[in-house]
């Protein structure tokens, strides 16, 4: 008890909370874009399920890994050495994550660019996966970014409570975000490729990062943001054509 009066009178663990809590949903946003990605191939009725599953999932993992700490910070140990570099647990969870997501990524961009002719026929909102396959892939990425949030947090903090009050936080954020994101990618069509395009860049990442070639994440997301703000204004554009258009086929104009 004692312990946790000294946190909350300790601006140092608020600092650290305020920090890692930014850092765990801006690590978040890998996850739910892949998230929404994959529960949009479910009919309409099953997507919330399958992002909350999704999501409680996240949770889930990051909140036992954390109570299994000293068994993660181990996970950064070397195991193995092969070519003068040694890979760790984490290494090789890392490389493992990203080809997967890599692999999903090109698969789905190539069902977007050379649709399976019997498909093409396909209304939106019809399935094209089930709940249980979703969720399982869902959930092998979870483990992925969990393993990845937690072993940064515990980088950054020595106070289990903040980090398991930053990794609430995180994941409430998003739930909050899951279904406005799923609909907004649902709703157009060329930000579903350029999340994909965002997913290739994760997984790209995460290979490199289990080799050992360190991309600093600001990077990532500073490209990421950059290519939203051009989508942004692409869709400003396409909106304001069909505005026009549609005022010039009215009668009288």
């Amino acid at each position: 008890m004692d312990y946790l009066l000294t946190l909350l009178t300790d601006p140092a663990a608020w600092a650290a909370l305020a920090t890692l809590t930014l850092m765990e949903v801006v690590l978040g946003i890998d996850n739910l874009i892949f998230i929404s990605i994959l529960s949009n191939k479910l009919p309409l009725e099953q997507r919330g399920v399958a992002r909350r599953i999704g999501i409680g999932g996240a949770l889930i993992l990051r909140l036992l890994l954390l109570a299994t700490i000293a068994f993660i910070v181990q996970l950064t140990d070397p195991l193995f050495t092969l070519l003068e570099r040694s890979f760790s647990w984490r290494d090789l969870i890392l490389i493992a994550g990203g080809l997967f997501l890599v692999w999903k990524a090109t698969k789905e961009i190539h069902e977007h660019v050379d649709p399976d002719p019997e498909e093409e026929g396909l209304t939106p909102g019809v399935a094209t996966a089930t709940v249980t396959a979703v969720v399982g892939q869902i959930l092998v990425l979870d483990l992925v970014f969990s393993i990845d949030s937690i072993i940064t947090a515990v980088g950054m903090s020595d106070h289990i409570p903040v980090m398991v009050v930053a990794v609430v936080i995180a994941v409430t954020v998003m739930l909050l975000a899951a279904d406005p994101l799923g609909n907004f990618i649902q709703a157009n069509p060329t930000i579903v490729m350029l999340a994909l395009g965002f997913l290739l860049l994760i997984g790209t990442t995460l290979i490199a990062d289990g080799f050992g070639v360190h991309v600093p994440k600001g990077y990532i997301y500073a490209a990421m943001a950059f290519s939203a703000f051009v989508e942004g204004l692409n869709m400003m554009s396409r909106r304001a054509r069909r505005k026009r258009r549609a005022e010039a086929s009215q009668p009288g104009s």
